[in-house]
Formats: structure tokens, sequence, C-alpha cells
């Protein structure tokens, strides 16, 4: 795996509980040194066992990571399964707020992965589709999670009134909260608060935290509040972020601006 000295060092590393912490100077480091994390260990899973399997995030933190990362040369994407880990219920393929197409965009049209299991957020029959999906996690191993923290604490769409720690599902369909809402307007996915799709798919807690690997990238000031709620405070579905202190195969990536109230 890449060292710390072969790519952007970090300014501080510590650990809470479980959970090593890593705070880089900026974004632009932090990106390159998630880049290179995920990078060397996809290639190494995939000298070891042939194959992969991942599941990605999206949202705007994670642009960069997932930039530099399809740049870097030697993964065989044709070995590596990926998988999203959550969509709106209502909307297409091709609206400009889904992940299927932030991730075709920014992956999939880029690598050409052997396969990447997308969540038909506009299907007609959203409880078979958990189904469906859920049958596709239970068949593939995961090796690895790439994911972020909401401004609300969340993880994947595991809002706070919906997080349940020791979910039986895999894959669920929930009623997202205003301040998650909300956070998709700020972003600039949608117009106003009445446009955000009001249930969305999402990969319950047990299943983000059944990869062997978990790499949480979690830049930028409005981010700063949940990062020391899920640090400083209890670990508890008020924070869903907390219960990544308890994962040790987890690491939690942050810049200057996310680490500012710690």
């Amino acid at each position: 795996m890449m060292t710390e000295s072969s790519c952007a060092a970090p300014l501080r590393h510590f650990t809470v509980d479980a959970l090593p912490v890593k705070i880089f100077a900026d974004r632009p480091a932090l990106a390159e040194f998630a880049a290179a994390e995920v990078h060397a260990y996809l290639r190494d899973v995939i000298a070891r066992q042939g194959s992969a399997a991942a599941i990605l995030a999206t949202g705007n933190s994670q642009i960069e990571f997932l930039k530099k990362l399809v740049a870097l040369p030697g993964i065989d994407w044709k070995k590596v399964t990926l998988f999203h880990m959550d969509e709106y219920l209502g909307i297409s393929a091709d609206h400009k707020a889904s992940f299927r197409r932030y991730l075709r965009e920014r992956v999939e049209s880029l690598v050409q992965p052997g396969a990447f299991h997308y969540i038909d957020g506009n299907t007609l029959l959203p409880l078979d589709e958990c189904e469906r999906y859920t049958r596709l996690l239970e068949a593939q191993p995961i090796d690895l999670c790439c994911l972020g923290i909401g401004e609300n604490g969340h993880i994947a769409f595991n809002d706070p009134p919906v997080a349940n720690f020791r979910d039986p599902h895999l894959i669920k369909l929930v009623q997202l909260d205003d301040p998650c809402k909300m956070q998709q307007v700020r972003e600039g996915h949608f117009a106003n608060l009445e446009s955000v799709p009001p249930y969305a798919f999402t990969l319950t807690i047990p299943a983000l935290f059944k990869a062997r690997k978990l790499v949480c990238i979690a830049p930028e000031t409005r981010k700063a509040k949940a990062v020391k709620a899920a640090l400083q405070g209890e670990i508890s579905t008020t924070c869903p972020a907390s219960a990544l202190r308890t994962q040790e195969q987890a690491v939690l990536l942050l810049d200057s601006e996310s680490a500012a109230l710690l």
C-alpha cells in the first residue's frame, strides 16, 4: 500500500476509539491521499484474489477524490464490481441530481468496470428493487466502501431519524429529513426544498460496515459540526457517523476546514 511519504502527508493523525483520523491541509491534499490509498488497496486486492468489489459514495465532497482515482493507472477495472449506496426514489437516471448519473459520468464511463450495479431510482416497485439489490449484495463480498458524512451526520441516506446500527436490512426505503434535503439544495442539485424527492433508497449502516475496508472522506467547513459530533459526542444515531468509531477497518480523512472544531 502507498505510504504517507509517497503522497500528501497528513498534518495530524490520531485515533478515536477504534477509528484512525487523518487531517490534511486542504481538499486537494486529502483527495490525493485518499486516491492513492484506494488505488493501492484495490490493486492489492485484485492481485491477491483476482477481483475486487467496492461501494462508492456521491456528493460534492467526493468529486475531487474520484477524479484523482480514475486518473491513476494500474487498476484492472474489468476485475472490479461496483455498487453505489443511495439513490432518490422517483427520478430518472438522467436527472441532474441522480447518483446513477453522477457515477456513470465520473467513474463508469471513464474506467469501464466489470460491472456497476445501480439502484433503480425510478422503479415502479421500490420494495422489489430493495429485494433485488439485497440479493446482489448478499452474493458479493465487499472489499471496500468509500463514503462521506452529511451535514446532519448521516452516512449514505441513514439520517438520524431512520439510522439503525443493528438494521436487519441491507437496503431500505427511507423518508429524508429536512436538514438532509436542504444540503441537497445548497449543493445545487435541486432548486428548493419542495423539489427534493421525499424518499430515497439507502444501504443501511450494517451493509456499509460489512466492507473489509472503509475510507470516509469528509472535507469542507459545512461538515465541521457533524465531524465534531461524530468524534466527540456519544456513539448514537443522533449522529450516525459516530458509529465509524466502532470500526477498526475504517479511516476518517478530514481537511483543516472540516476539522476546525476539533
